[in-house]
């Protein structure tokens, strides 16, 4: 019983689970039905999806076309009413246009004038056939609106360009030269501005830098033509023997009102024009007064080659003032440097010939003279070669300059190739920059001075009759030179170094006392006593032993000696005092001639004065009475 109950309980419990599993297939077939059902709808909406992109992509490209075609279709719409927009408004810049810049104003004549550049270009770049007649039309009223601007800027220019002005007012007040109005230059300077940068070619080509050197050219150069006169005018002296002297050209007052003006021009360009311009406007500015400087510059050069002796000097003066002038104008404005050196070069080559030129005139002047004073007395020749000199120490800076271009002994080469030929103003660069030109000009004085005195000592020797008459003049000569260097600035230069006339002292002194050897030929003796009747050395000679112990032939031998002694002696003398010496010269040989002959009379005379028993008859001389006509040649 209980085992039937068991089996019942597990029957009924597997029918239940099979139940559950028969419910569990059941559903599982549903669902697997429903997954290919879902699968089915997937595959036909792909498919249907497929179609639909199939269609729809050609339509999203070419919509896209459309708007892009649409947009492109606006643009031109709008381009095409901007370029009628000029065409519409031609009428309105065509009124401004017309008015010009003085009734328009000058900066809505200058915007309408930008106005119509701007779209005659963007037209160009369009090539619309519908639009060439506009383009015509445009081209000729930007022709005509710069036309009217430039002769606006040529009469603004010449409505405050006077035709000249007086540079010596300005000068002699130390007043400024006038500038440009602020409000001129500022209208200038926008206009020059429109022209330049509608320019291809660089601004200093353009219309308002032509007009500007066309219009200030001449009233620069008219205003310094009256000074330019001058400086040739007062080249020409009343005494053209007179040595030029400095300061009494116009050539100072020339260049000082050149640079003032030129600066002050510089100035109005520098307000009106663009940086890179400034410098050829400056110049074409100024071409017109450079010239006429270039031109004065010859015809002084001229003058001073016809008269260098005496003008040489205005040569190293204009080179100096010149020089000085490119200076400063290319120190203020980096300009004009080669117009001014080219000026300069003729009167700067002649500065540099004239002292070869010089030294050879010294040599030719002293080698042609045909006579010499016989009283030995100087030559005009010798002041004026001394004078030349200390005329040239007033020049200084200017020589040294020109002497360290040359080089120490450059004025002995010939006068064509001394010196570099060649326009530009030598900087230090071509300078030996351990020269001193101070050190080179006295080397030339002193090779001056040797020259001067070397021909004279040949001429002296062939033309004066006696060698004392020879000293005197070289010695004559000699202190003239020494005065002049000692009482004029050459003394700082040559003081220290006069040991070329020292020579020339000294063969003077040799030449004129060479009398003193005939002279001294009476004062020896040769006359032989004995020894016990000599003297001893040192000891006063007793005349009366002496002459005693003299045999007859002796004492005449003695007596004639005093009689030629007392001969040449007063010939000597009276010659002394009939030559023209300087007081220095006249000193010094007297001196000269007493130290060599009284030491010699004295003895001669303590010896042998008793052989006239103070009759006088021989004996013309004691040695206080000789000794007063030595002190007298010295006086």
């Amino acid at each position: 019983m209980a085992v039937g109950l068991s089996n019942t309980a597990h029957h009924a419990v597997d029918e239940e689970a099979r139940a559950e599993v028969d419910v569990l297939n059941s559903r599982l077939e549903k669902t697997t039905q429903l997954t290919k059902k879902i699968q089915a709808s997937l595959g036909r909406l792909e498919v249907s999806g497929q179609s639909v992109r199939d269609v729809a992509g050609p339509l999203s490209g070419e919509t896209r076309r459309l708007q892009l075609l649409g947009k492109n279709v606006d643009s031109v719409l709008a381009a095409i009413d901007r370029l009628h927009q000029p065409a519409d408004n031609k009428d309105n810049e065509e009124q401004i246009i017309r008015a010009g810049p003085d009734k328009a104003g000058l900066s809505s004549y200058l915007s309408s004038l930008k106005r119509l550049n701007k779209s005659h270009a963007e037209m160009q770049a369009s090539n619309l056939r519908a639009n060439q007649h506009t383009m015509v039309d445009l081209n000729r009223l930007i022709k005509s609106g710069n036309a009217q601007l430039e002769n606006y800027f040529d009469k603004l220019l010449r409505g405050e360009t006077p035709r000249s002005i007086e540079p010596l007012h300005y000068i002699t007040k130390d007043k400024p030269f006038p500038v440009l109005p602020q409000d001129k230059i500022a209208r200038l300077g926008l206009v020059y501005a429109y022209l330049a940068g509608g320019q291809k070619s660089p601004g200093h080509d353009s219309p308002a830098s032509k007009i500007f050197a066309e219009v200030r050219g001449p009233y620069l150069a008219s205003s310094l033509a009256n000074l330019a006169a001058a400086s040739v005018n007062t080249a020409k002296k009343k005494n053209p023997g007179a040595i030029y002297r400095a300061g009494t050209n116009g050539i100072s007052t020339y260049a000082q009102a050149m640079e003032a003006i030129f600066l002050s021009e510089y100035d109005n360009i520098c307000s009106i024009f663009k940086r890179e311009d400034w410098g050829p406007v400056f110049q074409a500015t100024c071409q017109a007064a450079l010239s006429e400087l270039a031109r004065t510059v010859r015809e002084l050069n001229t003058h001073i080659k016809g008269h260098l002796a005496t003008d040489c000097y205005l040569a190293y003066e204009i080179t100096e003032i010149l020089s000085s002038l490119l200076g400063n104008l290319e120190m203020r404005t980096g300009e004009l440097k080669g117009p001014l050196a080219a000026a300069l070069k003729p009167v700067r080559e002649t500065a540099k010939a004239s002292l070869s030129d010089l030294l050879e005139d010294t040599r030719r002047k002293a080698g042609g003279l045909q006579t010499l004073p016989s009283d030995g007395a100087s030559i005009p020749l010798v002041t004026e070669t001394m004078q030349r000199l200390q005329a040239m120490v007033e020049f200084l800076r200017p020589i040294s300059s020109i002497m360290i271009s040359l080089g120490d002994g450059g004025w002995k080469s010939s006068p064509g190739s001394a010196g570099r030929s060649t326009d530009a103003v030598p900087s230090l660069a071509s300078f030996d920059i351990g020269a001193d030109g101070r050190d080179i000009f006295a080397h030339y004085c002193l090779d001056t001075i040797d020259t001067l005195m070397s021909v004279l000592d040949q001429k002296a020797k062939a033309l004066l009759r006696s060698k004392s008459v020879a000293g005197v003049f070289l010695a004559n000569s000699v202190v003239i030179i020494e005065r002049m260097i000692r009482d004029s600035d050459l003394a700082s230069l040559l003081q220290s170094r006069l040991e070329v006339l020292d020579q020339w002292r000294k063969k003077a002194t040799a030449a004129y006392t060479d009398v003193c050897r005939d002279l001294s030929v009476y004062l020896f003796d040769t006359i032989h006593t004995n020894r016990a009747q000599r003297p001893t050395s040192g000891q006063a000679a007793d005349s009366a032993s002496v002459v005693k112990g003299l045999s007859s032939k002796d004492k005449d031998k003695i007596k004639e000696k005093f009689t030629q002694f007392n001969a040449a002696f007063d010939d000597m003398v009276v010659k002394h005092k009939s030559y023209s010496m300087e007081p220095e010269v006249r000193s010094i040989f007297g001196k000269d001639i007493r130290q060599k002959l009284q030491p010699l009379y004295d003895r001669f005379w303590d010896r042998y004065h008793e052989i006239d028993k103070g009759k006088g008859k021989y004996v013309k001389y004691d040695k206080s009475s000789i000794a007063a006509v030595f002190l007298g040649l010295t006086s």
